[in-house]
């Protein structure tokens, strides 16, 4: 599989990425990327094309966001980041995940039930944006320990 060469290493770099890949929720300034890495219980995962920033706290982790250039998509990426988010989650002590997607987002749902994240709950209008219509978001979650067997 060639990858593209789009750099995903930088604050800039993934904010420029967030930009290509989302509308709503809107993207986020490297400002704020900046200020996410720098604390202590956020992690971000990288490959050439995309990206996943985590943060852990005690015993949950939870994903922030995931990002795969348009063109790098369906290649396997996002599940190589989320394979590893589940690794570094656990290895950061934590047992559960939980991440919020856009309840239209229909293929990342299907990814992330096919590793084994189930719908926990739903947030009302959880994305917004300026001309938009809210979304609502799905709450999903996962086991961290029984990830390994789910193909994640």
């Amino acid at each position: 599989m060639s990858l593209p060469d789009i750099p995903t290493d930088s604050a800039d770099a993934m904010a420029a990425l967030h930009a290509r890949c989302f509308t709503l929720p809107r993207p986020w300034s490297a400002a704020e990327f900046s200020d996410l890495l720098a604390d202590r219980s956020v992690f971000a995962l990288t490959l050439p094309g995309a990206f996943l920033l985590g943060r852990s706290v005690l015993d949950e982790a939870e994903i922030l966001t995931l990002a795969v250039a348009p063109e790098a998509r369906r290649q396997g990426l996002a599940r190589q980041l989320l394979s590893q988010f589940h690794s570094a989650a656990m290895g950061r002590g934590a047992a559960r995940a939980f991440l919020e997607v856009a309840e239209t987002n229909a293929p990342a749902i299907a990814l992330y039930q096919n590793v084994g994240w189930q719908q926990a709950g739903r947030r009302r209008a959880y994305f917004t944006a300026p001309g938009q219509v809210p979304q609502d978001a799905l709450v999903m979650t996962i086991s961290l320990d029984a990830s390994a067997t789910n193909g994640a």
